[in-house]
């Protein structure tokens, strides 16, 4: 598991409906992941402004080592034209920034946060190549990039004898399992983990929510930030329902329920929690500590197996008889280096 910082800060309006930590509170936070096991800190430029990457620098402080960092760039931090984006200009100058507000001498994971379709991926991805060879940066990873530029990146990369990209940063949850058509297969085919932030979806998923039961005032729906994704509330509440009923008989969280449900997907690396408070904190680091049956999983997957998009719909019916893996998806046919890859790292099952 991974220890999310856009809590850190809150230094503008639309942050501080998530959090305010300052480096005291973020301190104790940071401390705990780290006394827990938790070794990678993932932050970004455009969480307050800056401020995130600061305060995180501050609160690792000397257990600085201990640590995997890992922030983003790619958002405007500025009103000028190249002050955003993904070309070779704004990517050295906001690397070079993320050091100075991190305090670090390299960044262990650089993302790109979105995707910038104004710039040639050649250009992106040689400015990526530069900095790893420069030592400013340890690897590469993406963040909300859709399945097509994934494959794409890594035919270049191969081609050119770049660094490849190691990760993608996505949204996956019980409430939203869209990354299983189209990004699992091409993530699994080019060997690139997946590292899932909101894996509770906005807080739904916290067991805050429920039957009956009123929007509780320290939510992010209260506090006027809106769901990560659209959602469907009676949906949400029938999830719920499931989750509620397995965490019951196993006497711990509901949030628990569907972190560790989330570590069990194939080609998920690592869950980013996002805990404002302690309390919370040690609550979802508990997922670790059990493992869920195959009898749980299928009755979260049941009620949360989402319509298949076309084409996986149609090739759920027309390619069953040649897939790999979980038929119910559109998986990636024959095996490639990168599955192959993934597999001898224990990233996927035979």
């Amino acid at each position: 598991m991974a220890f999310g910082t856009m809590t850190f800060g809150g230094t503008d309006e639309h942050f501080r409906k998530l959090g305010s930590q300052q480096v005291d509170e973020a301190t104790r936070l940071v401390r705990t992941a780290l006394d827990a096991g938790v070794n990678l800190f993932d932050t970004a430029d455009f969480y307050s402004a800056g401020a995130s990457e600061e305060i995180l620098g501050e609160a690792l402080g000397s257990r600085r080592d201990e640590a995997i960092v890992s922030t983003k760039l790619r958002y405007p931090m500025g009103d000028g034209p190249d002050d955003g984006g993904l070309s070779r200009h704004h990517i050295i100058r906001a690397c070079e920034a993320s050091l100075r507000r991190l305090d670090v001498e390299h960044i262990d994971l650089l993302h790109l946060h979105q995707i910038d379709l104004t710039t040639p991926w050649e250009e992106t991805i040689r400015a990526l190549d530069d900095l790893v060879r420069s030592g400013k940066v340890r690897y590469l990873g993406l963040s909300n990039f859709p399945g097509w530029m994934v494959t794409k990146a890594a035919g270049i990369s191969d081609a050119r004898g770049w660094e490849r990209f190691v990760c993608n940063q996505v949204h996956y949850s019980l409430l939203c399992r869209d990354i299983e058509f189209e990004l699992v297969p091409s993530a699994l085919d080019a060997g690139v983990g997946h590292v899932i932030w909101s894996p509770l979806s906005g807080g739904l998923l916290s067991g805050k929510f429920g039957r009956g039961v009123a929007t509780p005032a320290d939510s992010r729906r209260s506090r006027g930030f809106g769901d990560t994704v659209p959602v469907d509330d009676e949906q949400t509440l029938a999830i719920l329902d499931v989750a509620s009923d397995i965490a019951a008989d196993r006497g711990c969280s509901v949030a628990q329920v569907a972190i560790n449900w989330l570590i069990t997907r194939p080609s998920v690396s690592s869950v980013v929690l996002g805990a404002r408070t302690e309390r919370q904190l040690i609550d979802n680091l508990g997922a670790a500590q059990w493992e869920m049956t195959a009898d749980e999983a299928h009755r979260l997957n049941a009620v949360t197996d989402p319509p298949a998009p076309y084409p996986a719909s149609h090739n759920r019916v027309h390619a069953a008889d040649r897939q790999v893996g979980d038929n119910r998806r559109a998986v990636s046919g024959a095996d490639s280096p990168g599955r192959a890859a993934q597999r001898k790292n224990g990233l996927v099952a035979d």
